[in-house]
C-alpha cells in the first residue's frame, strides 16, 4: 500500500515509516524541512515536501494523490506558541483532509491527544489550552466526513521515547497513562489493517494485550 503521512519526520512518523517500508509497503512522508529528506530515504520512505501551513488544497490534493492510506501524524511540537497550535493542529488537519476528500483517498487516520473532548481544565496554561483546543476542533472536523472518509481517530496518552512493548491498552476511554512512540505507530499499522476500527474514536497508553489483539477487539 502506498502510504502518505503529514509530519514525515515526526518521531512516531518516522517509526511508522520504517514499520511500513519494513513490510512492503510504500510510506510516503511529507515534510517541511529538505534536510530531512534523505533520513526519510535511508528508512525506506519517499519524501516530499510541502509545508501544511503555506501549502494550496490543491498542491497537498497533488500529495496524497494515489495513495490508499493518509495518516495525519503533525504537530506544532514542543516550544510552539498559541497561533502554531492552530495552525498546525487544527488547520493542517482540515486542509489534510480536504486533499484526501478530493483525491478520493478514503482512509484516513488521524493521531490525536488523550481525553481531547473533556478539553483543557481551567488553570491550564494558554498553550496547553490552545493545543487541546486545536486537537478537538480537528477531531470535529474529521468526525463531520463520515461520508467522503473512512477515518479512525488514535488519542494516544503521554508520549515516551521508550523502546515499545507491542503491549497496549486500547479503548473508546482509557486512563491517562503513558505510551511509546514506538507503540503508537505500530498501532497505527495495526489500524491500516483493521477496517472495523472505521468511525472509531480510540485511546490509547501502554498496557498488558497485544497490539493485533486489542485492534481487534475494538473492531468487533
Amino acid at each position: 500500500m502506498r502510504i502518505v503521512i503529514a509530519g514525515g519526520h515526526g518521531k512516531i512518523a518516522l517509526h511508522l515509516e520504517r514499520l511500513l517500508a519494513a513490510r512492503g509497503d510504500s510510506p510516503v512522508g511529507l515534510i517541511r524541512n529538505p534536510d530531512h529528506a534523505d533520513e526519510l530515504r535511508a528508512i525506506g520512505a519517499e519524501p516530499v515536501v510541502i509545508d501544511l501551513e503555506s501549502a494550496t488544497v490543491t498542491e497537498v490534493t497533488e500529495a496524497v494523490m494515489g495513495a490508499d492510506a493518509v495518516v495525519f501524524a503533525a504537530g506544532a511540537g514542543p516550544g510552539s506558541g498559541v497561533a502554531r497550535k492552530d495552525s498546525v493542529d487544527r488547520a493542517a488537519a482540515k486542509l489534510f483532509a480536504d486533499a484526501a476528500t478530493l483525491a478520493g483517498v478514503r482512509r484516513f487516520l488521524m493521531v490525536s491527544a488523550i481525553a481531547v473532548d473533556d478539553g483543557p481544565s481551567p488553570d491550564a496554561e494558554p498553550v496547553w489550552a490552545a493545543y487541546v483546543n486545536a486537537k478537538k476542533a480537528a477531531d470535529d472536523d474529521l468526525r463531520e466526513r463520515y461520508l467522503e472518509l473512512d477515518w479512525t481517530i488514535l488519542r494516544p496518552g503521554g508520549l515516551t521515547d521508550d523502546p515499545g512493548t507491542g503491549l497496549v491498552w486500547l479503548a473508546p476511554k482509557v486512563e491517562r497513562e503513558q505510551v511509546s512512540r514506538e507503540d503508537v505507530a505500530a498501532v497505527l499499522v495495526a489500524l491500516l489493517d483493521a477496517p472495523a476500527t472505521i468511525g472509531h474514536v480510540l485511546e490509547l497508553v501502554g498496557g498488558n494485550t497485544p497490539i493485533r489483539d486489542a485492534v481487534t477487539a475494538v473492531g468487533r
